[in-house]
């Protein structure tokens, strides 16, 4: 059913899930159905569990305001601070860190979580570059960082470790 309440069209219902909208994608679902079938907790990276305890102390932002005199005029006091928000959420590259995995666990209660066992990002095409993947990693904070491939619905999970070769002479 879409927003509606009207029964889609199986047509459209694959339409939709081959368009990658709000960070969803046939992929990232081929990877989330492997990894909930071994028994895994995942979560979106990023997304609350919940929007219980969630403050949203922020206001919507707003471009109004009128040009008079080379000057804008009339802009709300956080149009600032909303366009600064919206440019560091701004990612132009498609590498991104998509779910947090946690191990199977009977306890797991969405309320306190913890820290993930890795973090999961999902590779098209090409292994990133290393200067890319070592952003990446800074940004898991210490935890486990593995990529993830899906080819003809097939999943694979790679983890790089750092080796330092010696300098023959």
């Amino acid at each position: 059913m879409d927003d509606n309440d009207e029964c889609l069209a199986l047509k459209d219902i694959y339409k939709k899930i081959s368009e990658e909208t709000n960070g969803c994608s046939w992929e990232l679902f081929e990877v989330y159905k492997h990894l909930k079938s071994l028994g895994y907790v995942v979560g979106r990276h990023g997304v609350p569990w919940s929007m219980k305890g969630v403050e949203n102390n922020s206001k919507p932002c707003s471009s109004q305001g009128t040009i008079q005199n080379n000057r804008v005029e009339g802009v709300e006091e956080n149009s600032i601070t909303c366009a600064v928000q919206m440019l560091s959420n701004l990612q132009v590259d498609e590498l991104r860190l998509n779910f947090d995995v946690y191990l199977p666990n009977s306890k797991f209660r969405k309320s306190s979580p913890g820290d993930p066992a890795f973090l999961l990002c999902l590779v098209r095409g090409s292994p990133p570059a290393n200067a890319k993947s070592e952003v990446l990693e800074r940004q898991c904070g210490g935890i486990p960082l593995k990529l993830c491939h899906v080819d003809h619905g097939r999943v694979s999970f790679f983890s790089f470790k750092r080796v330092e070769l010696p300098i023959l002479p």
